[in-house]
């Protein structure tokens, strides 16, 4: 198959990939309740949290991750660079809005890691010392997460990486958008805090 004919592909795989919720089915088997009706009713690491269950948060923020990763790693073997900043941008899709789940999934930050991760790995580098140097500052994931995602493209695009940070740049409107809510708390002064029950 051609690098060309390997796009399409390369999305549909991202986003399959992306859809797999992983928060949910590790909670499930773990046997706890049903995570869409506890805390903000997400189905990410950050939500997995809550339950009390730290192993099982740490596992779904590495699955998330991964799904990402593995997503750019095989598109970009069989289809080149392109195919692999497709399948990253589909995994991103398929994490936030799962065909599987009724298009509500969870908001990104673990997905946009693992992408990194496959794409460009000295950038989630730098996107993880920021989030845990905001974090460690403010006790805030969620702002955590825009601060390091904000920055992540203009990181790119200052080493000359143009066409991943003109992805990031997608990736992170989208991380804003699905962030919306936490950015009206922030606003508020009303944002929980990292630790707080």
């Amino acid at each position: 198959m051609s690098p060309d004919a390997w796009l399409p592909v390369a999305l549909i795989l991202g986003y399959l990939l992306g859809s797999i919720p992983f928060g949910l089915l590790l909670t499930k088997l773990a046997g706890t309740q049903d995570l869409r009706s506890i805390g903000s009713g997400n189905i990410g690491a950050t939500n997995v949290l809550r339950t009390g269950r730290k192993g099982l948060a740490a596992a779904t923020l590495l699955c998330d991750m991964l799904k990402g990763t593995v997503a750019v790693v095989i598109s970009g073997y069989f289809g080149g660079p392109n195919a692999a900043m497709l399948a990253g941008l589909g995994a991103f899709l398929g994490h936030l809005f799962p065909v599987w789940l009724k298009f509500k999934g969870g908001k990104g930050v673990a997905v946009y890691i693992g992408v990194l991760i496959g794409l460009f790995w000295p950038a989630a580098v730098v996107f993880c010392v920021l989030w845990l140097g905001t974090a460690a500052t403010t006790r805030y994931s969620s702002l955590s997460a825009l601060v390091a995602s904000f920055v992540t493209p203009i990181f790119l695009w200052w080493f000359g990486h143009l066409a991943l940070a003109s992805l990031f740049a997608v990736l992170t409107l989208l991380l804003f958008y699905m962030h919306r809510e936490n950015i009206k708390r922030l606003q508020a002064g009303t944002e929980g805090r990292i630790g707080e029950k």
